[in-house]
């Protein structure tokens, strides 16, 4: 009882939580293509990163690795998926991750170090935001997509710069505009480092991501990248010159210190990359298409021309009673809070798949128009 006691200052912070409508619960759920069941209920699934929807391989189990890398869990599978990847990424090497989260936090702070200074975006993702604090670098945040102060703010001395960029931004669904960061970036002479966890297998020529998109490939350092959004499966990865997956594998604590991917993801990865990529992709361009122009036409401000479409509520508070009557209507969105997103900038973010048929996006289309004209007109 006495340790109980000690904790009991959780509860009020828990209360405050929920008197500004941001507490989070877990719901349980089946994902099964384009829909998800929640308590016996049926709904479509507008919250899924898996946005080629690779038809499902049948995955082979294998004994796990159980163990790091650097130990005995490095399967001659992963020597195979990184050779693609850098080639995927036209770099020289490539090395997995568990999660895109934990190649973020051990690849930018295992390069950057102090003395050097990070310019990243004010809406990057947080493993960016937490991967940047460990470093020791000093930080400066450029107001986003603003080239004039990106230009402004790299005036500032360090021994090596970085610049850090999404390449379609998770809760905006905008292009990072790479062109222009680019070159302010080489006239700097700052190393330029793209996530493009959202962009990879989807946008750009046979799926290279967003930098192919806009041209500026060769000029890319430094990419970080996801293996469980386009591709449908399961880890992260950085692809860049030898020296520094080198100095990766020698210094990132989130890849010495955790276990390895079972190999059987790495399979799995490597089936999904090998497959019919291209068909789903125009398959995914067609959906994405069809539901921004359609809920356009309903009346909803579209502001993306990317997978990502997120519509802007305002306050937490309606952005969850939205969410809730598109669940009661059979469409699973989940509304995005602070600290997500700024405060009062709460929002559905749509999610477009190749799962999704004509019929789902018609159906999709029909219950926004009816939340339209209860929530917004």
């Amino acid at each position: 009882m006495a340790s109980k006691r000690k904790l009991d200052f959780i509860d009020s912070e828990l209360e405050e939580i929920k008197q500004n409508n941001l507490y989070r619960k877990l719901r349980y759920g089946k994902a099964q293509g384009a829909h998800i069941t929640i308590n016996g209920k049926k709904l479509l699934n507008l919250c899924s990163n898996d946005y080629l929807g690779i038809p499902i391989t049948k995955i082979s189990f294998k004994q796990l690795q159980s163990s790091s890398r650097l130990v005995s869990g490095n399967d001659e599978s992963y020597k195979k998926l990184e050779d693609t990847l850098a080639k995927h990424k036209s770099q020289q090497n490539s090395l997995i991750y568990p999660t895109g989260y934990m190649a973020n936090l051990g690849v930018i702070s295992s390069i950057a170090k102090k003395g050097d200074i990070i310019f990243s975006d004010e809406l990057n993702h947080a493993s960016i935001i937490e991967s940047c604090k460990l470093s020791d670098a000093k930080v400066s945040i450029y107001k986003h997509n603003d080239m004039e102060d990106l230009q402004k703010k790299l005036k500032q001395k360090g021994k090596n710069k970085f610049v850090i960029t999404e390449g379609i931004f998770s809760m905006d669904g905008d292009f990072s505009l790479l062109k222009q960061i680019t070159e302010i970036s080489e006239k700097a002479k700052a190393i330029i480092i793209i996530d493009d966890a959202h962009g990879d297998f989807v946008i750009g020529k046979d799926g290279k991501g967003t930098p192919d998109h806009f041209n500026v490939t060769k000029k890319i350092d430094l990419y970080i990248s996801s293996l469980s959004k386009g591709l449908g499966s399961f880890g992260g990865y950085v692809a860049s010159q030898n020296n520094v997956i080198d100095l990766c594998i020698n210094k990132s604590k989130s890849f010495i210190y955790t276990s390895a991917l079972p190999s059987f993801l790495i399979e799995h990865s490597l089936k999904r990359f090998e497959s019919n990529r291209e068909k789903q992709k125009k398959k995914l361009e067609k959906n994405t298409t069809r539901l921004s122009k359609g809920l356009e036409q309903i009346g909803y401000e579209i502001n993306s021309s990317t997978h990502i479409i997120p519509i802007i509520i305002g306050s937490e508070k309606s952005a969850m009673d939205f969410g809730e009557f598109l669940f009661s209507n059979g469409v699973f969105a989940q509304p995005i809070r602070y600290p997500t997103v700024p405060k009062n900038q709460a929002r559905l973010r749509i999610s477009v798949t190749a799962w999704l048929t004509s019929a789902d996006i018609e159906n999709t289309l029909e219950i926004f128009e009816r939340a339209y004209l209860k929530f917004v007109n």
